[in-house]
């Protein structure tokens, strides 16, 4: 890797202006036939800041955002950040029962958004009883103030007063795969540390283009000094995407990086190895969200530019990145995946501490190591980790294990260590499975590895069906459950009760992690 550029001040926004000053024209985001340079979004995030601010958002206040990829979410987003008020974002996808709970929880006084969001706002009453304003980020929505006469109520921006060192930046609400969403709070503080050791694991380089498909990432990107290409695409289902729709803008802008979900590499590798293309210039692949199967990356390699790595950091919506494998380690270590030791997920990042504790669902007073090779908590520490959930006193005291004046974040994943210091990943601690009839615990990816392995599978799902251990398959295209094939997929794992499912239920956010507390209620509907 090259070595990276003289690193910016630390604040988001500061990043933001570090770069307009430094590379005024370079592009920084390109939305189809739009694009806007650096210096021309430093000036339109001063311009929103200063209309925000002449309507009353200030330093602290909570604004809920709800803006598709696009500039304005963009310009949005960083002007927010420049005058220190606490964008609150929710991915859409998680539902409207849960969209409600989120504002209700995370109290937002304004709200901006697309029509789209703000017709979920009316109908569905979110944030009801706490917005004072409403904002519409494109077109115009009754009762919202546009931007339009935002930026022409602007009357000079004001310096935001000096937030408290830890003092919210940002809430973002997990995705709920597992639960109900919960808030992260993110501090100034910790948005650099994540960028920083994004730039220093992967060597993202100022002027490179990188196609983000996930809008955390993409905002990284700008900050790091990148072109961010967002691609036509829907979000909040990247596992439908249509190939062309990635690859073309790869070609046309000639990008150094991708950053998709092991969802859009499946579909997209698909496309690759059933046409035979080719994917020019690329640098670096990166996937996150879920473990990325080892043949999704097989069928990805032979497209892909020699010397371009593809990279699959392991982390949460609360610590991220933890740890981080490239393709070379994950295609040596896919036998061991296949023979039940879980996944790997490579060595812990650059300034993050990581521990392997005793499993335990209640509270923890101290982060104990277990030895190398025994299967426990994954915990980390380090300025990339969240210090709380917003609001919600008890989960942060289930999630966090004080050490001194730092603590440690409990990811609520399984793993464990190799003699060789790389961390595997072994499933959820609130997935784990302990059969009623007796016998070892198992757990979710160490029995999904093996059963991922068979070459009629797709994907699998180990889920609790009436106090018993059963897994659900759901088959490759063009393949059909048969008895024959119930035995041999149930001679290769100590559960014996196997089920097929059309399409495994998923997460809105990534469409990667299986959704198995919904699974686990068909399943019950299936076993006697």
């Amino acid at each position: 890797m090259q070595a990276p550029a003289a690193r910016p001040a630390a604040h988001v926004a500061q990043r933001l202006a570090h770069w307009a000053a430094e590379r005024p024209l370079s592009p920084a985001l390109l939305d189809g036939a739009r694009a806007i340079s650096f210096g021309a979004l430093d000036d339109e995030c001063a311009r929103l800041g200063a209309g925000l601010q002449s309507v009353g958002v200030s330093s602290g206040t909570r604004v809920a955002l709800m803006v598709p990829p696009s500039l304005e979410l963009y310009a949005l987003a960083f002007a927010l950040f420049r005058i220190g008020a606490v964008p609150v974002l929710v991915d859409p996808g998680v539902g409207w029962k849960h969209l409600k709970e989120c504002l209700g929880q995370a109290k937002p006084e304004v709200f901006i958004g697309s029509p789209k969001a703000h017709l979920g706002r009316v109908l569905g009453g979110w944030g009801k009883g706490t917005l004072r304003l409403k904002i519409a980020a494109r077109g115009s929505f009754p009762g919202a103030v546009g931007l339009g006469a935002l930026r022409r109520g602007a009357s000079g921006l004001r310096a935001p007063d000096k937030p408290e060192p830890g003092a919210p930046a940002a809430i973002l609400f997990t995705s709920g795969s597992t639960g109900t969403p919960k808030g992260a709070v993110y501090t100034q503080e910790m948005l650099g540390a994540q960028i920083d050791a994004l730039r220093e694991l992967f060597g993202c380089r100022p002027g490179q283009v990188s196609v983000a498909t996930f809008p955390l990432f993409g905002l990284f990107d700008v900050a790091l000094g990148m072109t961010v290409v967002l691609p036509r695409m829907d979000a909040t289902k990247p596992g439908s995407v249509e190939p062309e729709a990635i690859l073309g803008p790869i070609e046309k802008h000639g990008a150094a990086q991708l950053f998709g979900s092991p969802a859009l590499l499946d579909r997209v590798g698909r496309f690759l190895e059933k046409t035979g293309r080719r994917i020019p210039g690329l640098e670096r692949v990166l996937s996150a969200g879920a473990p990325v199967p080892a043949r999704v990356l097989a069928r990805l390699r032979p497209a892909l530019p020699p010397g371009c790595r593809i990279y699959t950091p392991y982390g949460a919506t609360e610590a991220l990145p933890v740890a981080c494998a490239a393709d070379d380690e994950l295609a040596q270590t896919a036998a061991l995946t296949a023979k039940g030791q879980g996944v790997c997920v490579g060595r812990p990042a650059p300034g993050v501490e990581v521990r392997v504790i005793a499993v335990d669902d209640g509270p923890v007073a101290e982060a104990l190591p277990l030895p190398v090779g025994q299967i426990g908590e994954i915990c980390v520490r380090g300025p990339i980790a969240s210090p709380a959930y917003f609001e919600k006193p008890e989960a942060t005291r289930l999630a966090k294990i004080a050490d001194g004046d730092t603590f440690w974040h409990r990811m609520g994943d399984l793993g464990r260590f190799d003699a060789e210091g790389r961390l595997w990943f072994c499933g959820r601690k609130s997935q784990r499975v302990v059969p009623k009839e007796g016998g070892a615990t198992l757990y979710t990816a160490c029995v999904e590895g093996v059963l991922d392995a068979h070459p009629a599978v797709r994907r699998s799902a180990l889920v609790s069906a009436r106090g018993a251990a059963a897994v659900v398959v759901e088959l490759e295209p063009g393949r059909k459950p048969s008895e024959a094939l119930t035995r041999e997929l149930a001679a290769l794992t100590p559960v014996k009760r196997v089920l097929f499912h059309p399409s495994l239920p998923v997460d809105a956010r990534h469409n990667a992690k299986i959704q198995r507390e919904k699974l686990a209620v068909w399943a019950e509907g299936k076993v006697s």
